[in-house]
């Protein structure tokens, strides 16, 4: 009889929750775009679910042009009411104008710090932060390297970056490891 998979304990049934655990959850992202992508993400998560926007990420990749700054900074008010009526996205005007908003002092941040990786990385001196927590209930919803990320995020023209968005993207994109130890992906990032 093979053994079960124990994995955190936020991963419910769901095939693109899983995979997404499995696979992408707290590794270390260093590629600009993908952070980019999941700092809109996190931000257009804002009062809802995780697996909502996991089952809307393709849909949001292609309505945002895959992610690209460049093109993002350029949407004009016809854009603007194409993506307000798009099913496949957060139809909310604010989170729409906070991505074309954050496409803009990305770049700026990209310009100033040569790499928007170079930028972000420095709020955990550039090496992931490991947890070691036994349950769910031991994981904090924002840290002071969180608070801290949120507050420069916002002075840089920010928006939906509050301190427990700001956590959330940096578990995701690994700046923290906060599998639970007893997940079988807990040892596995540990080396990256």
């Amino acid at each position: 009889m093979p053994t079960e998979i124990c994995r955190c304990d936020w991963v419910h049934d769901d095939p693109l929750e899983i995979a997404y655990h499995d696979l992408e959850w707290g590794v270390p992202v260093h590629d600009d775009r993908r952070l980019f992508e999941f700092l809109i993400l996190e931000g257009a998560q804002a009062g809802l679910s995780w697996i909502t926007i996991l089952r809307k990420r393709e849909s949001y990749r292609a309505a945002f042009d895959q992610f690209d700054p460049e093109k993002i900074v350029r949407y004009d008010d016809a854009k603007i009411t194409e993506l307000l009526a798009n099913p496949g996205i957060v139809r909310n005007r604010l989170k729409v104008a906070a991505a074309i908003q954050n496409a803009r002092a990305y770049l700026t941040i990209q310009e100033q710090f040569g790499s928007f990786d170079a930028y972000i990385w420095q709020f955990v001196e550039e090496k992931p932060i490991i947890n070691a927590w036994k349950t769910l209930a031991e994981v904090p919803a924002e840290t002071a390297e969180s608070k801290a990320m949120s507050r420069d995020l916002r002075q840089r023209g920010f928006k939906f970056v509050g301190s427990t968005i700001c956590y959330a993207f940096m578990q995701a994109c690994g700046l923290v490891n906060d599998h639970l130890v007893d997940c079988f992906r807990y040892q596995e990032i540990h080396h990256f």
